[in-house]
């Protein structure tokens, strides 16, 4: 039981420290990152407005973009468009109903490549309790660089459009002029920074020397 006791604990340690993550996981960083949309209202302009937190991870060799995995999440209450009271209300269940739904997800199926630095990014997008498959137009990803932190980071540009009655986010008003007050298409924009960290080195194994 001592011996099962230790190696359980090594295990946990292992984990702990990140020594099972895969040396291609690379972590959304959510300050470097963002997931916008405009919408078309009363049928003279488009909204904007944005989700301040969004997180995830990726996993890409650099090399074979068919082997890429996007696992993405936003947290629905950090949506943003810049008046409080619509905020307020986009959280409530006529829109997102951030009660029920806290979360958007996006989970990779496929990639597609279109021609050099485009490709399509196909997966499942679960969004206000309803599951779609969607395509992404993605540009990128750009070369990998090292920060002065010594961490590496490379970065991609997305966009997509949604009806958002497909999701069961229908609510609307009729204007007297004729017409809707808001309209059913979405324009999606995500701009994404990939971050991760230097190789640890082993416990124990020389350094450079000098």
């Amino acid at each position: 039981m001592r011996y099962l006791a230790l190696a359980a604990s090594a295990v946990l340690s292992l984990c702990a420290s990140g020594a099972f993550a895969g040396d291609d996981a690379w972590k959304i960083d959510p300050v470097h990152s963002s997931a916008n949309f405009s919408i078309r209202h009363m049928m003279v302009s488009n909204v904007k407005g944005g989700f301040e937190k969004v997180g995830g991870t990726v996993v890409y060799d650099g090399k074979n973009l068919k082997n890429a995995k996007v696992d993405a999440t936003i947290e629905v209450a950090s949506i943003d468009t810049r008046e409080a009271k619509r905020d307020e209300h986009l959280r409530t269940p006529e829109f997102f109903d951030v009660a029920k739904y806290p979360t958007i997800t996006f989970k990779s199926k496929r990639v597609q490549q279109v021609k050099s630095g485009k490709f399509q990014l196909v997966g499942d997008l679960t969004m206000h309790g309803v599951t779609k498959q969607v395509s992404l137009d993605v540009d990128g990803p750009t070369p990998a660089i090292k920060d002065p932190m010594g961490k590496q980071r490379m970065g991609a540009s997305a966009t997509a459009r949604l009806n958002r009655k497909d999701f069961g986010i229908s609510y609307n008003k009729l204007l007297d002029t004729g017409g809707a007050m808001l309209g059913d298409d979405v324009k999606v924009e995500i701009e994404l920074e990939l971050i991760k960290e230097a190789p640890r080195q082993a416990e124990g194994a020389p350094g450079k020397a000098g």
